[in-house]
């Protein structure tokens, strides 16, 4: 199968319900874009420490290096859903690859701790429209009949990546120098974009162009990215930079959504979009489903190190069977997801992440290594239950014209969620432990209440999901 050009290729003709090889090729290829970006947002961060030395850079500096990757994803994922309507879906999604790449070579050169900064915002911006723009390209190319099954194989990488960066990073470290952190990069995005070129069909921009949504722009990805950076100054410590970030990045927020139900042109997200049945429901699942993940991915190499005085590969290590569990989830998922509905997968997801975070609840009382693998085995299968189908239910029920922009938005949502539950944990976080003094490890059993607060949340969303499969 040969590429034609993105202005002259035409959607190929209604899929069997079968899932074949040659879709399977096309979603392995797109998920390599998006196992490099999400895997990216967290290899790094086992090497705050190198980094600190290299540049001699205090770690309130050198922190930064993650957090201007995570407000440039932010920042870049609204605009996803434009961007393919405009220029096509594998055009966007190969430019992403290779702003991603440029981004990655130029980390890999930094002189500075402010250079790095500013080379990750560029690689960020790459990073932030992969995901959502090789979702609604595969959507697209799968049809109605067969998205949910390749969701599902896609779906579990974001949740694979947060668990297996720390082990990348320690193993990178161990063997080569720092640069090698962005320049694993390197091989995976020229072997994605080559592949791409070949096998993945160009699906056409949309036929009706719509101007590009400035003030929307200019509101809503600014205001996501002040209000993760003051939560973060919260975070810190930082009373007057974190009263001014989440008052300005909500009062922005607020804003867009105002402006995106006045216009009469087309928002970049639109906010009406959420008052769709089922759409209202998923983004809320969604968007705690990403505090849920990434909040513990955060907080459980934190607890390892500073309570328990593992190394970060030893952290990692055990961190390990959450991705087992969610790749064995993704298989359960993979054959069910045609013939469960959506609420009863999504319910029992939550109900195993319920299960496994109340271990958590009781660090002070120090449990097994057993029990914390086993927990982190079980809130696996049950993460994999979730976004897979959560995804499939809003893509089946979409117009294809759509797709983009309902990717774009789930996206948004699900690194809303992970971003901000993060912010929100480390702020939970740091009070508990200025309140537990040396008790380090019931602070961060305190934290973990708030967690399974996050999960009964999704469950009341999850509730008002449909009880019958998509309609084909």
């Amino acid at each position: 199968m040969t590429s034609a050009p993105e202005g002259q290729a035409t959607e190929a003709a209604p899929p069997a319900d079968r899932v074949d090889g040659q879709l399977l090729r096309i979603a392995f290829i797109l998920v390599l874009g998006t196992f490099m970006a999400t895997l990216d947002a967290t290899i790094v961060s086992v090497g705050i420490d190198r980094l600190t030395e290299e540049f001699d850079a205090s770690v309130a500096d050198i922190q930064w290096v993650s957090t201007a990757y995570l407000l440039a994803v932010v920042a870049a994922v609204p605009a996803s859903g434009w961007l393919a309507d405009r220029f096509g879906g594998r055009r966007t999604w190969l430019a992403a690859v290779g702003v991603f790449l440029l981004g990655s070579v130029l980390c890999a050169l930094a002189w500075s701790a402010t250079s790095l900064v500013v080379f990750r915002v560029i690689q960020g911006l790459g990073g932030g429209l992969l995901p959502a723009t090789g979702q609604a390209l595969l959507a697209r190319i799968a049809g109605r009949n067969r998205t949910g099954r390749v969701i599902s194989v896609v779906a579990v990488v974001p949740l694979l990546s947060p668990v297996f960066g720390p082990l990348v990073g320690g193993a990178i470290l161990s063997a080569a120098s720092w640069p090698w952190l962005f320049l694993v990069n390197l091989p995976i995005g020229a072997v994605a974009a080559v592949l791409a070129r070949r096998y993945v069909p160009a699906v056409p921009p949309a036929p009706r162009r719509t101007a590009f949504d400035l003030r929307g722009a200019a509101l809503l990805s600014p205001g996501l990215a002040v209000l993760v950076y003051g939560l973060t100054e919260v975070a810190h410590g930082r009373d007057l930079p974190a009263a001014l970030g989440v008052t300005a990045g909500l009062a922005m927020l607020a804003g867009f959504a105002v402006h995106g139900l006045r216009t009469r042109a087309t928002p970049l997200v639109d906010p009406r979009l959420f008052a769709r049945p089922p759409f209202g429901a998923a983004a809320l699942a969604l968007l705690v489903l990403g505090a849920s993940v990434f909040g513990t991915t955060f907080l459980l190499p934190l607890y390892f190190q500073s309570g328990r005085g593992l190394s970060a590969w030893e952290a990692g290590l055990l961190l390990a069977p959450q991705g087992i569990g969610a790749a064995a989830g993704s298989v359960l998922v993979n054959r069910t997801i045609d013939k469960i509905a959506p609420r009863t997968l999504v319910v029992a997801g939550i109900v195993l992440i319920l299960a496994g975070t109340v271990p958590f609840t009781q660090l002070g009382h120090e449990p097994p290594d057993a029990l914390i693998i086993a927990a982190l085995a079980v809130r696996g299968i049950g993460m994999a239950m979730i976004g897979a189908p959560v995804m499939n239910i809003v893509y089946s029920r979409i117009e294809p014209e759509q797709l983009p922009r309902a990717a774009g938005a789930l996206n948004l949502l699900n690194t809303v969620g992970g971003s901000v539950g993060t912010a929100a944990l480390a702020v939970v976080l740091e009070n508990r432990l200025t309140d537990r003094g040396t008790d380090i490890s019931s602070a961060f059993a305190d934290t973990f209440w708030w967690v399974l607060g996050f999960c009964l949340l999704a469950a009341a969303g999850a509730t008002r999901l449909p009880r019958t499969r998509p309609r084909r």
